[in-house]
């Protein structure tokens, strides 16, 4: 799992001693599980690209992303990070790292959705289309600044999460 096909036949051929190499790897991996949150883009060095783009102007209330679903709705805010385990009441709005075809069931409840990743042909925004609810991707950090229950706008057009009390 560590070695590519290459070094496991340098390996077999010239008994080559790689375990610093598989050390290193796994280290690497070990440290990658521990992410809280998969980078939207890497550049070929590894490096976060978000991490390079200037931070939005922003008044402390206001979390910035993409539109991805027109409309503006006003609800209390369901921070989810599996959807196994989930419970939505009508018109809480979805927050979620991601979403993928096993969140579906939450967004017959939902009011919105905001993501922390994502695209606008992505599974989120489509499903969010097709049910007409506003939605907001790539908002950084969004399950980290957004509360559970806190009241929150998210406006689909302009791209914005508000946060209220």
């Amino acid at each position: 799992m560590f070695l590519d096909l290459p070094e496991l036949r340098t390996v077999v051929e010239t008994g080559a001693d790689l375990r610093a190499t598989i050390t290193a790897r796994r280290a690497e991996y070990e440290r990658e599980l521990r992410r809280r949150t998969v980078p939207v883009a890497l550049l070929s060095d590894g490096t976060d690209g978000e991490t390079l783009l200037p931070a939005p102007p922003s008044d402390g209330r206001t979390l910035t992303g993409m539109g991805a679903a027109s409309g503006r709705v006003t609800g209390r805010a369901r921070v989810v990070r599996d959807p196994s385990d989930a419970a939505l009441e009508p018109g809480d709005i979805l927050v979620a790292p991601t979403t993928d075809p096993g969140w579906t069931p939450l967004f017959l409840t939902a009011g919105g959705l905001v993501t922390e990743t994502g695209a606008v042909m992505a599974h989120g925004p489509t499903v969010a289309r097709e049910y007409g609810i506003p939605a907001v991707i790539c908002v950084p950090a969004a399950t980290t600044h957004i509360r559970d229950g806190q009241l929150i706008t998210v406006d689909g057009a302009a791209g914005t999460v508000t946060l209220g009390s």
